[in-house]
C-alpha cells in the first residue's frame, strides 16, 4: 500500500490566495485513486503516480482539472513523509504553487 492512501487537508498558496481542499487516495488491485474537493465542487485525480525515489522518500504525480475560482489544469508534485505531505503544483507554464497537506486522523 502507498504511504499517500487516506485522507489530506491540503493548501495551495496561489497568486489569487490560498486554496484548502480535502484529498482522498486509495489504492486497490495496485491502482491508485483521488479525488479532491472543497466547498464548492469535487473533482477526481488523473494519473496518479508514486514511485519510492533512492532516498527511500514516496512521490506521488497527478493531473487535477478545477473549475473554480478558475479554470486550470494543475499538475501536482508531492513527497510524503509520514502524515505530512510537501510538494508543488503547476498550471502549464506559470510558476510552480506550493502545496502542503496534514493527513486527516480516521
Amino acid at each position: 500500500m502507498t504511504a499517500i492512501s487516506g485522507a489530506w487537508d491540503v493548501t495551495l498558496k496561489t497568486p489569487i490566495g490560498t486554496l484548502v481542499a480535502t484529498y482522498r487516495f486509495s489504492e486497490r488491485d495496485g491502482i491508485l485513486r483521488g479525488d479532491a474537493s472543497d466547498k464548492t465542487e469535487s473533482v477526481p485525480l488523473e494519473g496518479l503516480q508514486a514511485e519510492i525515489g533512492n532516498d527511500d522518500l514516496e512521490r506521488v504525480r497527478w493531473r487535477q482539472h478545477v473549475a473554480k475560482p478558475m479554470r486550470l489544469d494543475l499538475d501536482f508534485e508531492v513527497t510524503i513523509v509520514g502524515d505530512t505531505m510537501t510538494g508543488f503544483a503547476r498550471a502549464g507554464k506559470l510558476p510552480r504553487t506550493p502545496v502542503n497537506g496534514q493527513r486527516v486522523a480516521s
